[in-house]
């Protein structure tokens, strides 16, 4: 194997890697030694703000399999046959611990996912519990406070987290669960996994239900009893993280099969509790498990940092056929997720290699920290426009539905009055004198002589037919200026 040469950032090849350049043998260090700045600088720079939550965690890659047929509930292309499969990437994490903290440290388990689907990327961003301590985000960060430290002491309080709970009975469910030995779950691989919140599924006749998301562990659940899992922090304080890699590294790939709960709307109106909340299960004698499928992790990152660390997930990360709730836990989470992503990491995190879709993608989007224009390059960063050819589908037109007699939808901008000409107009033969009138049209034909490229004559010609619509002297006065000859027969025919 030839030998690699060891270059800067830049590419360029140096040879003093270790020996700062000096004035003699005991110095003093020179500033220009570029070597030595650039380690140091980036040095210092290697680590990002850790998350607020899910702080401590690990990560592997591996894949997805459809086993059943669910596509009476969905239309989401990965799931359209038994036997499709895709690439996903899974993070697991404790949640109110920092980076330091120990694996088995009483606390819920995170349990991420990331499908990296034809129609995009979708995030079933969960917990290994089916529940949660609160039903509404607004109480989040008062609820997160007390699992962190004490702003005075600095060190974790029970007091804290008993306080909030005692005020909160919402909190009981998940607390139980907490204080059950599944609160120390033996390493990530012996828990199941929950999508928690209640999303919907639409399928392609634009019908919709309600869906829970289970993922069942194959290797048996399996926990630390409150002495196992104290002993185990001293003794290895990153239990679940080696005991993930050495199974993936061993050939002994983890699996869990995927279920999911089905409630129609009819049945939602007759469930005893509000099936979104997230304090609440749906009992499994009414809702039965439907499988669906099965995840495999079989690869674990080539560099933790880029992958584990860079890794972003986000319930918004939706992909057709697989929508939200009025669950309102999930309705917060629907934005602080990205929004804390885009402080921790960046405005480009989607363009990060373990958050990239592998698929086309096409927005406009552009520049910001870490801008990677390898995609896009010099395509326009606005729409509409004349210049690409990239269009809304309407096989993708959100489900429209009713709440309190009235209707969700996305409305059209002119859905109750498109005239954009009569005040134009009026502006224009009514307000302005003569001379404003001369001013205007001058100053409008001169901006307009500027625009070029092949589409000048498409752009000129489509602006006229507004400047004509709201007052046909107007378009002529400014088509006459530019030099545009127009067929008068044929605007008044369009007319």
């Amino acid at each position: 194997m030839n030998e690699k040469k060891i270059t800067t950032a830049a590419g360029s090849p140096y040879y003093e890697h270790e020996d700062s350049q000096t004035v003699g043998p005991r110095g003093p260090v020179l500033l220009q030694d570029f070597v030595l700045q650039e380690k140091l600088a980036h040095f210092v720079r290697e680590r990002i703000p850790e998350r607020i939550v899910h702080a401590k965690g690990t990560g592997a890659y591996g894949k997805f399999t459809v086993t059943h047929d669910i596509t009476k509930y969905t239309r989401a292309k990965i799931f359209s046959k038994i036997g499709n499969t895709c690439k996903i990437f899974t993070r697991f994490s404790t949640v109110g611990g920092e980076m330091g903290s120990a694996d088995t440290e009483r606390d819920p388990r995170g349990f991420a996912i990331k499908f990296y689907t034809e129609d995009g990327n979708w995030d079933l961003v969960g917990n290994n519990t089916p529940v949660f301590f609160i039903k509404d985000a607004k109480k989040f960060p008062d609820f997160i406070h007390t699992q962190k430290r004490h702003p005075r002491t600095h060190l974790k309080s029970h007091t804290m987290m008993w306080d909030f709970w005692s005020l909160n009975p919402e909190s009981l469910h998940q607390v139980l669960i907490l204080m059950s030995d599944r609160g120390t779950p033996y390493g990530y691989r012996h828990m199941n996994g929950y999508g928690s919140h209640t999303f919907s599924m639409i399928n392609d006749q634009n019908e919709r239900v309600w869906v829970k998301f289970h993922f069942k562990t194959q290797q048996g659940i399996k926990n630390f009893n409150e002495a196992e899992a104290e002993e185990m922090k001293g003794k290895n304080p990153d239990f679940a993280q080696e005991d993930l890699v050495n199974a993936i590294e061993n050939g002994n790939f983890p699996k869990w099969t995927m279920y999911i709960q089905i409630m129609t709307e009819e049945q939602t109106n007759e469930f005893k509790w509000n099936p979104f909340d997230i304090t609440k299960v749906w009992p499994h004698e009414e809702y039965p498990l439907i499988e669906v499928g099965e995840i495999e992790l079989n690869e674990i990152p080539v560099n933790y940092f880029a992958h584990v660390e860079l890794s972003t997930f986000s319930p918004s990360n939706l992909i057709d056929g697989i929508s939200f709730s009025p669950d309102k836990m999930l309705q917060g989470r629907l934005f602080s997720y990205p929004d804390a992503q885009r402080y921790r990491v960046g405005v480009n995190a989607h363009q990060l290699e373990v958050n990239r879709c592998p698929f086309a993608v096409n927005n406009y989007h552009r520049d910001g920290a870490m801008a990677d224009s390898s995609r896009y390059q010099d395509s326009p960063n606005y729409y509409p426009n004349s210049f690409d050819n990239i269009k809304p589908d309407v096989a993708y037109k959100a489900l429209e539905y009713d709440i309190d007699n009235n209707r969700v939808a996305h409305y059209d901008r002119n859905y109750d009055d498109n005239d954009h000409f009569t005040q134009p107009g009026l502006l224009y033969s009514k307000v302005m004198t003569e001379e404003e009138k001369t001013n205007l049209v001058n100053n409008i034909a001169n901006h307009m002589k500027k625009i070029d490229g092949p589409k000048r004559e498409q752009i000129i010609n489509k602006q006229l037919c507004h400047f004509f619509r709201a007052h046909i002297e107007l378009g002529i006065r400014i088509a006459t200026t530019l030099g545009v000859h127009i067929d008068m027969n044929s605007m008044h025919h369009d007319r």
